[in-house]
């Protein structure tokens, strides 16, 4: 197998984060309306705490999206949420970030596999930053990219939030990206080898022995980056609570330790390589912002 082609399918799933025309209540009304309707499958979440977790896929798109109640007040996590180096600080916690940079209204997102590696052999993706809603009621971010590794497209990455109480505010995450016919056979040979027996996080059935099965293929792949990209999230809004001095080596230990939590799905490499991994790949971002 071609390990440049292997390289390159990596990259795309690794991208698979952001995406095409996402489900954004768009005001805080509507999503305070999402809040009540999901109450009761935010309060029974199968993760054990309040997050729900949805993907969807058809021809050509693939999407997924995270509702959660997050342990921070808005006026906290909304100032938290807004930025590019704010995000840059948050998207580098995902193993296949490995550098993020700002430049006016551009967030240069740097995407490579799942170990340390030059820049020079990862891809260069550049959004551009947008934050529609800013108010002390509601929050809208938006990063959209055109193009991507192979022939995805249309990428795009939303978030939104509202305050729920004086402790608790409520996130929603949306990502989908478009993909030609290249993606598709790339995904295919993914699946067909690396990617063979992992799953994702919705359950399809139980098997023989009463146990869970997940679904697995595409969906699998959308749902895993999906839950890895929140964590994130999660990570770096709790890293908050304490002084800024400790928040990144905080948020490295937090953000594998979250991840072990789903290690059936999640789990790629062991903390002490995670974390000797970041702390490279977050001086080389240091350096650079310089």
């Amino acid at each position: 197998m071609n390990k440049r082609w292997m390289h390159t399918v990596g990259l795309a799933l690794a991208l698979a984060f952001v995406a095409h025309t996402p489900a954004l209540a768009q005001d805080a009304s509507t999503l305070r309306a999402k809040h009540e309707s999901l109450r009761s499958r935010l309060a029974n979440s199968p993760f054990q705490r309040p997050l729900v977790l949805e993907s969807t896929m058809s021809s050509g798109d693939l999407k997924g999206e995270v509702y959660a109640v997050v342990d921070q007040p808005f006026s906290v996590a909304g100032p938290a949420l807004q930025g590019m180096d704010h995000w840059c600080d948050l998207l580098i916690l995902h193993l296949n970030v490995k550098h993020c940079g700002a430049a006016g209204d551009v967030l240069k997102l740097t995407v490579g596999r799942k170990f340390d590696q030059p820049l020079s052999d990862a891809y260069e993706v550049r959004f551009a930053y947008s934050m529609p809603a800013s108010s002390a009621e509601y929050l809208r971010v938006q990063m959209t990219a055109d193009t991507g590794p192979l022939s995805t497209r249309d990428y795009r990455l939303a978030l939104e939030a509202v305050p729920l109480d004086a402790q608790h505010s409520f996130v929603h995450m949306s990502y989908s990206y478009a993909y030609g016919t290249a993606a598709r056979l790339a995904i295919q040979l993914y699946l067909a080898t690396a990617g063979r027996e992992k799953v994702g996080f919705s359950v399809t059935g139980k098997g023989d022995d009463g146990k869970p099965v997940y679904v697995d293929g595409v969906r699998a792949v959308v749902e895993r980056n999906t839950m890895r990209y929140y964590l994130a999230i999660e990570t770096y809004l709790g890293s908050m609570s304490v002084p800024p001095a400790e928040r990144e080596e905080r948020r490295l230990r937090e953000w594998f330790a979250a991840t072990e939590r789903h290690a059936l799905q999640l789990h790629e490499m062991e903390r002490d390589e995670y974390i000797a991994m970041k702390h490279h790949e977050l001086q080389r971002q240091h350096a650079s912002a310089r």
